[in-house]
């Protein structure tokens, strides 16, 4: 199949945009207090949208995702949501940029996902003690992080099952991420 126009990939990360913003509004309502989450915690399934997203179609994807989403916290429920959604959404995002270059090589899909949850929960941390000032925060860290293995654990499985899939439909052969070298050629 043919490479995907300018217009086309628009549409596509607006059906991805779309699905991240359905998934983080899903989460934020009908999920709020799962049961043996940290307090403020989320499972983060609109975060694996946004590392779908920057598999496929690279790094300036997954920071428009990321960008996309504090908007919506923004909007949806204010100014501090939307900072905390736009701290762990770049700092994930920059995470990604960094290792998806190393995938199939040093980190697998499931390395990924926990490496960016954890990013993700370290830029929401960051964000927390500039928000209110008190160093403290910082011993939740070691609770965000243990988090994170969960969450992350569960993104990198989805990545392994969606992305190969994808890439198999035809729409992303031009992709090459996570195929050995000699299959990149």
């Amino acid at each position: 199949m043919k490479k995907m126009t300018p217009a086309q990939t628009a549409a596509l990360l607006g059906v991805f945009g779309a699905l991240a913003l359905a998934l983080s509004f899903l989460e934020h309502t009908l999920l709020p207090a799962v049961p043996l989450l940290p307090p403020g915690a989320k499972l983060g399934l609109s975060n694996i949208v946004t590392v779908v997203c920057g598999a496929l179609f690279g790094p300036p994807a997954a920071f428009y995702i990321a960008a996309l989403k504090a908007l919506f916290a923004f909007v949806t429920r204010g100014a501090t949501a939307g900072l905390m959604s736009l701290a762990g959404g770049l700092l994930s995002a920059a995470a990604l940029s960094l290792l998806l270059k190393s995938i199939g090589k040093t980190v697998s899909y499931l390395g990924l996902g926990v490496l960016c949850a954890a990013a993700h929960n370290l830029g929401q941390l960051l964000m927390s003690v500039w928000l209110t000032g008190s160093q403290a925060l910082l011993s939740y860290g070691k609770y965000l992080l243990l988090f994170a293995l969960f969450t992350g654990t569960l993104t990198g499985l989805m990545l392994c099952v969606l992305v190969p899939r994808l890439q198999k439909s035809g729409r992303f052969s031009s992709i090459k991420i996570g195929q050995p070298e000699e299959q990149n050629q």
